[in-house]
């Protein structure tokens, strides 16, 4: 097998990143995204390549040699529901929708890693290439897996990226334990009966118990959680029924709470239908608490981390890896694999003068291409030897 000219390579990646940043597709819609991925890996000889595994994601196969064991790597490709505001001449062309979060960037580095490993081997066993949807919503994981993903395509660990604004390009961080937060969805309703603005005593208006419920929520972590327990509560959007001169009858109050074990997002949960509920008597209003869970808790397994850094020692600089700090109270829908096979979530620069992740002005940073892609091949070489 010839080696690979990385030069050329990152050249074909950043073209590739390129031409899916101009065609972003949101969760589950990711079509043309999905086609073009499933392209390239059959261009580069993959033992097989499946479509719509999870809807609309594709799993590729390369295997060599005799081993039996199976390493997965894992790659988002949604974008998001934001506007692009960018002069760049490969700006989004879908209005409305761009990658915001770099998953054009993560997709091409894992089609780099799978040309690399395609044509170069190094390896003895089974690689999987997950390009996986719907990674925003927190539910393509779960669609994949309800497909069977690991009856279909059974792999024992996995590996999974993301840039990081603000660190440099060239760096590279993890830590084992918890890495980032799970994600609580919650919307409060309150019903009351509006009436005119110039006579409040004759209804059950809502916003002032709105307002209330709002600044209680956020005793939740200040008060009644340990402050040993990383969590954040946070209402989002207040949106009620009454206009200039009318009050309103109905409020709805919508938002997200973030923690890293089961037992506080079921405390966050309690404490906020015993507020929810205190609130809606002394108002006289009634109240109703949906509460759900999008995102768990991403934590890396320790033995695999070990491996990280040393499979980034072949790629970064010594100096340029790290281990991160402290935990993200954002969260990833990587971490639903977790419950299956353990595995390992890493960070990647995008830079210090980029935009913040979900800003209409972010763009993925092509001169980390390279170090993903060689980071992915070098943790499944590490991991299936030769």
């Amino acid at each position: 097998m010839a080696e690979i000219d990385r030069d050329v390579l990152k050249l074909e990646m950043t073209e590739w990143r390129h031409d899916l940043h101009a065609h972003p597709e949101f969760g589950f819609e990711e079509e043309r995204t999905a086609a073009f991925v499933a392209a390239k890996l059959r261009e580069f000889g993959l033992d097989d390549v499946a479509e719509g595994v999870g809807g609309t994601g594709v799993v590729g196969t390369l295997k060599r040699g005799s081993g039996n064991r199976a390493i997965a790597l894992r790659a988002d490709m949604d974008a998001l529901r934001i506007s692009e505001q960018s002069t760049a001449p490969y700006r989004s062309g879908n209005p409305g929708i761009m990658h915001a979060c770099g998953h054009d960037g993560h997709t091409a580095m894992l089609l780099g890693a799978a040309k690399l490993m395609a044509g170069e081997g190094g390896f003895d066993g089974t690689v999987r290439f997950i390009f996986q949807p719907a990674e925003e919503w927190g539910k393509g994981a779960l669609a994949m897996l309800d497909d069977g993903l690991m009856q279909r395509f059974p792999f024992d660990e996995i590996f999974g990226l993301h840039n990081m604004p603000g660190l440099p390009v060239g760096h590279f961080e993890t830590r084992a334990g918890p890495v980032m937060s799970a994600e609580d969805v919650f919307e409060i309703v309150l019903r009351g009966l509006g009436g005119h603005a110039a006579r409040p005593h004759s209804g059950q208006e809502t916003l002032v118990a709105a307002c209330a419920l709002v600044t209680n929520l956020q005793t939740i972590v200040s008060r009644r959680l340990s402050p040993a327990d990383i969590s954040v509560v946070s209402v989002t959007e207040l949106i009620t029924d009454g206009t200039r001169n009318a009050l309103p009858g109905i409020a709805r109050i919508l938002g997200d709470a973030r923690s890293f074990r089961p037992e506080v997002s079921a405390k966050i949960e309690c404490q906020m239908r015993i507020i929810a509920e205190g609130i809606a008597t002394a108002y006289n209003v009634a109240a109703e608490v949906n509460y759900t869970r999008e995102f768990v808790p991403l934590r890396n397994d320790a033995e695999l981390v070990d491996a990280a850094f040393a499979a980034a020692g072949t790629v970064f600089e010594r100096g340029n890896i790290a281990v991160a700090r402290e935990p993200m109270t954002a969260s990833e829908d990587f971490a639903r694999f977790l419950d299956h096979v353990p595995g390992c979530f890493v960070f990647l620069g995008n830079g210090e003068a980029s935009a913040p992740l979900h800003n209409s002005s972010y763009d993925f940073n092509d001169d980390g291409l390279l170090f993903g892609a060689s980071f992915h091949a070098a943790i499944a070489r590490q991991r299936l030897g030769t």
